[in-house]
């Protein structure tokens, strides 16, 4: 746990300008090291909260401090270039006259010399642009370019690291080629992360924390883990309501191309990848992909079938035909979207003991 002196501290009050409703108001203690997701539909002040930490929205009042370093408080307001921070935004920016090469090493020259977040060579290394360096932003492609633009976030030697909506901007195949990178950047860097997005996949993949802002307002927020198995929530009402899973890889089948992660003293399989037995990994189980039995079915074609406890049920508000349900796996949550004719014809009630049918799940990392 990150005690209060070691965490980011926003507190702002943005009342709206004579043109628009909006206002912002929030008060958020987040964590100083991994990845915090501002997630919420576009106008929810994703991108305005990450503007006033950065300083470059003037129009607010609050607090905010890094570590217990103050930025803003009602008598003083640190200006935005003189923040410690890295800014990557949905379009790469880069310097259009200068070369990749020479876009990062205007980062170096401005960074922070009492920070070392990572070397130059470390991060065109994880980031693979060695081969690009010599041109210039106009000769790259979209995912060339915001990679180019994460390094010269990074080179700034940055005390925390702010990214608006990064993908946006690329079709689906340049994300999935991007996604990799940005997890490495994720794991390597040991300074806070806030990433700012409306895609789920992208939140569920990437983030350590959560927080879910609507119309300016904080709604909910939480670690991961938890806010994603949680009832009632706007996660477990999404059309793509997922929970993400950790385990041990203890079992593998080349020629069957599966591997097996271990959850109480149970067995989950994924499609291998470049996991080894003994790694900790995290698979995403969505709540579509399951439906429940009350016995084991042997002559099934899904692999995946676990033993839970029913811990809650929902009914879905927006939609009465479907219901959520809670199991526990151990203390390890997995929700279950089903019919609520399902549901009456098969008696459910909490405590129940049923058979989670797992059709499929996805290896995050």
């Amino acid at each position: 746990m990150n005690t209060p002196n070691k965490s980011l501290q926003v507190r702002l009050s943005q009342q709206h300008l004579k043109q628009s409703t909006f206002s912002l108001e929030v008060d958020l203690t987040l964590p100083n090291r991994g990845v915090t997701a501002l997630f919420g539909p576009s106008g929810s002040g994703k991108t305005t909260l990450l503007r006033c930490i950065a300083g470059l929205e003037t129009q607010q009042q609050g607090d905010i401090s890094l570590n217990e370093v103050v930025w803003q408080s009602p008598t003083h307001s640190l200006p935005a270039h003189k923040r410690p921070i890295g800014y990557v935004f949905q379009e790469a920016n880069l310097f259009p006259h200068l070369t990749s090469e020479e876009n990062l090493q205007f980062a170096v020259k401005r960074a922070d010399t009492e920070q070392s977040v990572i070397t130059y060579e470390d991060v065109v290394s994880l980031l693979n642009i060695a081969a690009i360096l010599p041109q210039y932003p106009h000769q790259l492609s979209g995912g060339e370019r915001q990679r180019v633009a994460m390094a010269r976030a990074l080179l700034v030697q940055p005390r925390l690291l702010l990214m608006d909506e990064p993908l946006s901007a690329l079709d689906d195949g340049l994300k999935q080629e991007i996604l990799p990178y940005l997890e490495q950047i994720c794991q390597r860097a040991q300074i806070p992360i806030i990433y700012v997005s409306h895609a789920l996949d992208e939140v569920i993949r990437l983030a350590d924390y959560i927080v879910v802002l609507e119309k300016g307002r904080v709604i909910e927020q939480g670690e991961k883990y938890t806010l994603l198995g949680r009832l009632g929530t706007s996660f477990s009402r999404h059309q793509d309501a997922s929970v993400v899973v950790s385990g041990t890889v203890t079992q593998q089948a080349a020629q069957w191309g599966l591997s097996w992660l271990t959850l109480n003293d149970q067995t989950i399989a994924f499609k291998q990848g470049k996991e080894q037995i003994g790694d900790l990994v995290s698979v995403r189980i969505q709540s579509r992909d399951v439906s429940l039995s009350l016995s084991k079915q042997d002559d099934s074609s899904i692999l995946n079938r676990l033993t839970a406890t029913i811990d809650d049920m929902d009914n879905d508000p927006k939609d009465t035909s479907m219901v959520m349900v809670r199991l526990l796996v151990g203390d390890t949550p997995i929700l279950a979207r089903i019919t609520a004719l399902s549901a009456h014809n098969l008696a459910l009630h909490k405590g129940q003991t049923v058979i989670a049918q797992i059709k499929s799940v996805a290896l995050l990392r």
